[in-house]
């Protein structure tokens, strides 16, 4: 597939050796020192943070086309995250690049210890095509906040955002080091083939390895970010309007966040069987308080973003024996690429849709003898991006906390740790590696370096040969911390 234009500045048309001159220039621009100023840095996210001002509503309408979110869907999880983590960037960005000093060993006395961080290059980010916005713009805070020059490659399955990065970016930030570049596989892959300081992927498994093959060519580390089967334990709430309010999070948490594509959305709940029906109830109540009670009608949820995950979807539905545990929803129009926000109960724990990510508005009910089984179950999976268990029994949050692994768990919410600038977010196995957001994200896209000060005064004989037995007690002494020990052996007292 070639990609053809002329390009505006840093919005890039790849035919012939574009994207060569391009690389060329962004690693032309790091080695002058001009991204690693304070002040380009500072720059550069104001410039960031006035793009967002000046086009909310194209931001709007590009989400609506390519995934049918309404604005305010858009604000809360697009916009505002991403504003929100550019301040937050802003407020810090000096703490963060100034040099940290660092205790040393008495043999090193007298000397100085300091860790300073450096940006690491030229970085290439991919994002994904469910929140096309935030998670192409939260990589490049970080990198921008690091002193990077940066390559974002944007999602072609969701072209009108793609598109409009490419065309506004150029007009706010520096397009001699930042730049964006659309296209499909072929263009994938051609910036692949490219030596990277460090490369930051955003997207599914089968993705990632080829990401990661093409990394190891030039020992390019790499972060991904995946997903994986994200469980929600649900266990059986005292307290009547806490049940209530934990029913509300868990539909939110599952279908408001572009109906159910989401990497740290609801996967499925695992619930005691005693308590099974009556969660269903409520679930169904609150579906239809939020969304209405016509599905066809429905207009404040997203759309399956094209027909090839509508598709996914729709097999996973068409197994007999999870067809027959749905016991709410299941209604799909392929025009509209919508699926009704649908409820299983029990599907078969080998089905597909127990096996894979579903990505989607499709909730199992798994129910459970004791909810303390729970953490078995989960356990026998491949580690998730996020877990999510309300309870209000300690104990058993010691338990997830300790026999358990994921990416991060949150207990009585749901996914409002993606927008926590303090909490690392990032995933564990299967589920990705590497962690960014705030401050982490800043540390992804830097080196830090030791920096060791030493004068000519006070040299040491005993490190150097000949050696002999006082020169090993010397060390050894040195390397204790024995003070007095090392005096006595040096006024040659301990010969």
């Amino acid at each position: 597939m070639k990609m053809t234009g002329s390009g505006v500045n840093g919005m890039i048309g790849m035919e012939g050796g574009r994207v060569e001159e391009s690389i060329g220039e962004l690693r032309r621009t790091f080695r002058s020192g001009e991204t690693r100023s304070a002040a380009w840095r500072k720059a550069q996210l104001k410039a960031l943070l006035q793009l967002l001002r000046d086009n909310e509503n194209k931001i709007f309408e590009a989400l609506k086309q390519d995934l049918g979110k309404h604005p305010v869907e858009s604000y809360r999880d697009e916009l505002g995250v991403v504003e929100k983590s550019v301040k937050y960037s802003l407020s810090h960005v000096d703490e963060w690049m100034a040099p940290k000093k660092s205790s040393l060993p008495l043999i090193f006395f007298p000397g100085k210890g300091q860790v300073l961080p450096e940006p690491l290059g030229l970085v290439l980010i991919f994002s994904s095509w469910n929140f096309p916005i935030s998670l192409a713009l939260d990589p490049v805070i970080g990198a921008i906040s690091a002193g990077n020059s940066v390559v974002l490659k944007p999602s072609e399955q969701a072209p009108a955002c793609s598109s409009f990065l490419a065309n506004t970016i150029p007009l706010y930030l520096d397009s001699k080091a930042i730049k964006v570049i659309e296209g499909g596989a072929a263009i994938s892959q051609q910036l692949l083939q490219q030596k990277w300081d460090k490369i930051f992927f955003t997207g599914s498994p089968s993705v990632a390895r080829i990401v990661m093959s093409a990394a190891v060519k030039h020992l390019t580390p790499v972060t991904i970010e995946l997903g994986g089967k994200c469980p929600t334990i649900f266990d059986n709430l005292s307290s009547p309007s806490d049940t209530e309010v934990a029913v509300k999070r868990v539909v939110g948490g599952k279908w408001g966040p572009c109906n159910g594509q989401a990497c740290i959305g609801v996967d499925y709940v695992l619930v005691e069987e005693k308590f099974a029906s009556h969660l269903i109830e409520m679930l169904k109540k609150t579906i239809k308080k939020f969304y209405g009670e016509n599905p066809k009608e429905l207009k404040d949820i997203s759309k399956i973003v094209n027909k090839h995950h509508f598709q996914r979807l729709h097999n996973l539905l068409k197994e007999p024996l999870v067809a027959a545990s749905i016991v709410h929803g299941g209604l799909i129009d392929e025009e509209k690429l919508f699926i009704e926000p649908t409820i299983l109960l029990d599907p078969p724990l080998d089905a597909e849709i127990m096996t894979e990510e579903i990505f989607g508005p499709l909730l199992p009910i798994i129910t459970l003898k004791n909810i303390e089984e729970s953490i078995e179950f989960i356990n026998s999976r491949p580690k998730p991006l996020a877990l999510y268990a309300f309870t209000n029994d300690e104990a058993f949050k010691r338990r997830i906390l300790s026999e358990t692994s994921s990416g991060s768990v949150t207990f009585n919410d749901i996914i409002i740790q993606f927008v926590c600038d303090t909490l690392p977010f990032g995933g564990v196995g299967q589920s990705g590696f590497g962690r960014y957001h705030g401050k982490y994200s800043f540390d992804t896209f830097s080196h830090e370096k030791a920096v060791l000060r030493r004068s000519f005064f006070l040299e040491l004989e005993p490190r150097f040969p000949p050696w002999n037995d006082f020169k090993l007690k010397f060390i050894r002494l040195v390397y204790s911390f024995d003070y007095l020990g090392l005096i006595l052996l040096l006024l040659g007292l301990k010969r």
